[in-house]
């Protein structure tokens, strides 16, 4: 009776080991595929729609651009002082929202300082993003 149930346990763990190393093969592979994949350094047009874009660069990038009290040169983007009240958190939080769909090669942060310090918009990347925070920002003040 015991050798008969040798064959069928064998066959299962060798089952098991082939469909374990298919699937580890697989994770890899898409882990590796989604570290390779960076999006290009440019604004992607379509994220967002119409009535979202006019509000995102009409609306919402004027008006924290005019309630930006310093900015700081970071070696991979800049950070932008704001202050710390309730209506410039509201705007800044919906424009990261939209702009993370829109340039989502950005790491976008958020910070409020302690004791009611100010607030606090960091925006960097992978090389190059540097460099398009500043043509932009250069654009934006132009218009």
């Amino acid at each position: 009776m015991r050798t008969s149930l040798v064959f069928p346990i064998l066959a299962f763990l060798a089952l098991l080991y082939v469909v374990s190393a298919h699937s580890i093969r697989a994770d890899e592979s898409k882990t590796a595929q989604s570290a390779k994949h960076e999006s290009p350094f440019a604004c992607n047009a379509f994220a967002l729609s119409p009535e979202l874009k006019k509000r995102h660069f009409e609306e919402l990038g004027p008006a924290l651009l005019k309630l930006t009290k310093s900015t700081h040169e970071l070696p991979d983007g800049y950070e932008f002082e704001l202050p710390a009240d309730g209506k410039t958190y509201q705007l800044l939080t919906e424009w990261a929202f939209q702009e993370r769909l829109c340039c989502p090669f950005f790491d976008i942060d958020l910070r409020f300082e302690r004791e009611n310090g100010p607030l606090w918009l960091r925006l960097t990347g992978r090389p190059g993003t540097k460099e398009f925070i500043k043509e932009e920002f250069r654009l934006a003040n132009s218009r």
